[in-house]
Parts: structure tokens; sequence; C-alpha cells
């Protein structure tokens, strides 16, 4: 065979080469080729361009979602307190009007002073002399504080269970109510309830406080029962005996017929 066959189709062809040109004369095309657009190039800078600017605006938005998250973790919610008598502290500066008790401060008032905290919008907290206190969340859904000595007065009309004190040994919950609550040196926690309800909670135990009944709480133990605010002292002796000092099965059965015999508060 002619090699120059191959080439420009001159002499006699191989046999081998024109089988093969048998095989592939089913797959020939008449079509020209097609004809690539003179922009081409153009065209694909213009796409590349546009995928630069949707990425630069993804960029800048996540940027700003960044730099508004630190923000807000910067300013931390706070609630308003105003001096009623004395000089209160928060932490360690002095009110002498007004100031902001920011999640995580305590405020602190010493024999001589008293302050009131406005809870957001829901309510109010008066805080006695001698008194320590710590915002511990200021969220829409939960307004909590931290009362670990004194005494403080709330007045809620907001919804239950958005306000609730922690103690040294329950938690109280607003289930929409005016009251009272003490924490005195060792932990012990007393709640007077002047309206509405309130439910004194603690690992499993609790007990829910009408108005015009009160309730005490131990370290390590949780709520007691409550009790009428004109029940005699003999009364409340004995409940205490059977709700916090009595631990043995016959001990208890003791103390309940205690608190039986005495008369009930009318």
């Amino acid at each position: 065979m002619s090699d120059d066959y191959l080439w420009d189709g001159s002499g006699e062809p191989d046999p081998e080469v024109e089988r093969l040109e048998r095989l592939l004369a089913t797959l020939r095309s008449d079509r020209p080729a097609p004809e690539l657009p003179e922009n081409l190039g153009l065209r694909k800078r213009s796409v590349l361009f546009r995928h630069s600017i949707q990425l630069a605006v993804a960029a800048a938005a996540v940027v700003l979602v960044i730099a508004g998250w630190f923000l807000l973790r910067r300013e931390r919610p706070s609630w308003e307190v105003v001096s009623l008598e004395g000089t209160p502290r928060i932490g360690s500066e002095s009110i002498s009007a007004s100031g902001r008790l920011a999640v995580g401060q305590w405020l602190e008032t010493d024999s001589s002073s008293r302050a009131r905290i406005s809870i957001g919008v829901i309510g109010e907290v008066q805080v006695d002399p001698n008194t320590r206190i710590r915002l511990l969340k200021a969220r829409v859904n939960d307004h909590r504080l931290a009362l670990v000595r004194g005494k403080m007065h709330a007045a809620i009309w907001a919804p239950p269970r958005l306000f609730s004190v922690e103690t040294p040994s329950a938690v109280a919950v607003d289930l929409g109510c005016t009251y009272t609550l003490e924490v005195d040196k060792a932990g012990i926690s007393f709640l007077h309830v002047t309206s509405g309800w309130v439910a004194f909670e603690t690992e499993g135990r609790e007990s829910f406080v009408p108005a015009g009944a009160l309730c005490e709480t131990r370290p390590g133990i949780g709520a007691g029962t409550p009790y009428r605010e004109d029940a005699s002292e003999a009364f409340r002796l004995a409940l205490t005996r059977l709700d916090f000092e009595e631990r043995s099965a016959d001990g208890r059965l003791v103390a309940l017929d205690a608190v039986l015999a005495q008369p009930s508060p009318k």
C-alpha cells in the first residue's frame, strides 16, 4: 500500500484500511462543523464577574451577621434600678439615683439602703436593706433573679412562669402574684404570698402557695407544706418538725399526728 493514500487518498489502499473505512462510514456526518461565537471569551468573563459579585455580597452578609452577634454579646440586657433610700451598689459602683443592672451583675443594699428593680415591663421588685441579689436572665420568656441573702417584695402582672427567683434551697416561680421572699444566713427561705399563687420548686419537690399562705424551704430538702398566715405557733412548729426534722417513717407519723392534733386555722 502506498503511504500517500493515508494523506491524500491516492494510490491503492491496504485491505485493512478499506475494512476500517467501511466500518466508520456509518458514523460519517455531512453537516459542517459548528461555528464558535466570536464573543465566547467575553461571555465567560461576564459569568465569572457575576459569580464574583455574588460571592462578595454573601461574604458581606456573613460579616454583618458576625458583627451583630458580637454587638449583642457586648451589650447585655439590663434592668433599671432606682435607689429608694441610701446608696445601693451595683457591682462595685454605688448609685445615688438610678442605674442599670446587667445580666450577671449583683445588686447589694447595706443596713441603710433600699432599691427598686424594674422587671422589664412585667413588674417590679423592692429590695430591703442588707440584701444581695443577682440578675440571672432577662429574656422575653424568662426573667430570673437569684436572692442569696435578705428580703425582697415582688409585684408581677405577667402570665404565669415568666418570672422566677432562685434561692439557696428552692426556686420561687411566679404564677401571677405579689409576694415577699426572704433568705436568712443559713440559706433558709421564707415565702409569704399576698395575692395570686407562687410555686416553690426544687428537684422534684414542689409546693403551690396561695394568697394568704406562707411556705418555708431548707437547703438540701426543698419546700415544706404551705400554711395559713393566721396559723398558731404550735401548728407551725409541728409542721416544721414533719417537713424538715423527722426523716424516719415512724418519726414522721408521730409528727403528722402532732400536726393533726392542732386546731386548723379558720
